[in-house]
């Protein structure tokens, strides 16, 4: 299961810095807005100190880490919902994003102008969401428009989703994001097709000068600066820079951290001799259709899963002597994978 993460802001805040930090693939990032034009799109591999464990015990050929997409999205500006900058464009790709990452600016550089003229983070912030906002609500409008009709002709949906557009337009009238008004789950069903922009999960960036990455905040606090010079060095060297700067981890770590916890999703792994490999689902997610993720034949052949959690298999020394400690268990059908299981199926 594979996730994307759009990065959004306005114009020259480092998103298209940060993007090529992230993904270490070259971007256009030169200053004057609207220089990201398409989307562009880079798959990193998300890090796992795990994997590296696990694939020692047993004895692996290769480690396949899971990866997480990002999609750099053209710089949004006030006005985008009525077609402003590149308008509609821009809403039309960040519409299939699993996660919305706004990344605003707090750093300062005389020699990178700032759309707005002042270097104010909130107000960012506020523009972007405004934006969205009223993006959604010429969604909904036009879906009410539409849904009325069939309201009148009786049909059974139309009456059960005419309050909750109702809903979602009133909150959206009152400035509100959808994800705050639509929380009931039937209702976030019901609306599911509409893609709501600011029904998505959000993550807050503040792009900072080098010596205020410590600082705290309600944002996630990242330098791109920092980020760009980290992804030009190797990986010893990227570690010794961070030691140096004195963080426990690079922005990119607790970007996908803060999209896991964001989205729900946590990690189970297989491992044997040919490779050692994760695998990304929902947090919640049974035996069965955890096994789906690596095919579909899994889940519908499913018997059992033998399951090991995976520091009680590396500290054991492998599956042999794991299975000798009785840490390697059998699971049925209900079985709810947990973060860090090592799973092996079994499918008839």
């Amino acid at each position: 299961m594979s996730f994307s993460i759009g990065i959004v802001g306005l114009p020259n805040v480092g998103k298209s810095t940060l993007f090529k930090a992230l993904t270490k693939k070259q971007v256009d990032a030169a200053n004057y807005p609207f220089c990201t034009i398409d989307p562009n799109v880079g798959v990193v591999a998300v890090p796992d100190e795990r994997l590296e464990k696990l694939a020692v015990v047993s004895k692996s050929a290769k480690i396949v880490p899971t990866t997480i997409e990002f999609i750099d999205i053209a710089g949004i500006v006030k006005g985008a919902s009525k077609g402003e900058g590149l308008g509609n464009k821009f809403l039309a790709n960040i519409r299939e994003v699993d996660a919305i990452v706004q990344v605003v600016r707090q750093f300062s550089d005389a020699n990178v102008i700032h759309v707005a003229n002042k270097v104010d983070p909130e107000s960012d912030r506020e523009t972007i969401n405004l934006e969205l906002i009223l993006a959604d609500l010429q969604t909904v409008e036009k879906r009410l428009e539409t849904n009325s009709k069939e309201v009148r002709a009786g049909k059974k949906e139309a009456l059960e989703l005419q309050p909750v557009l109702e809903k979602a337009k009133a909150g959206l009238e009152a400035g509100r994001l959808a994800l705050e008004v639509i929380t009931d789950s039937e209702e976030k069903l019901t609306l599911k097709d509409l893609c709501l922009l600011t029904m998505k999960p959000m993550i807050y960036v503040l792009n900072v000068d080098e010596d205020r990455v410590f600082q705290e905040t309600d944002y996630l606090t990242v330098s791109a600066k920092i980020e760009a010079e980290l992804a030009e060095l190797p990986a010893e060297e990227a570690k010794a820079y961070l030691q140096e700067l004195k963080l426990d981890a690079s922005g990119l770590d607790r970007l996908i951290v803060k999209a896991y916890q964001t989205l729900g999703l946590i990690t189970y792994f297989t491992s044997g001799e040919m490779e050692t490999k994760a695998w990304t689902i929902k947090a919640g997610t049974k035996a069965p259709q955890a096994a789906g993720v690596i095919h579909t034949d899994f889940e519908q052949g499913f018997i059992r899963a033998e399951i090991v959690n995976w520091r009680d298999l590396a500290e054991a020394g492998g599956e042999a002597r794991a299975k000798e400690k009785g840490l390697i268990r059998l699971e049925g059908k209900e079985y709810v994978m947990a973060d860090g299981d090592v799973a092996h199926f079994r499918f008839a």
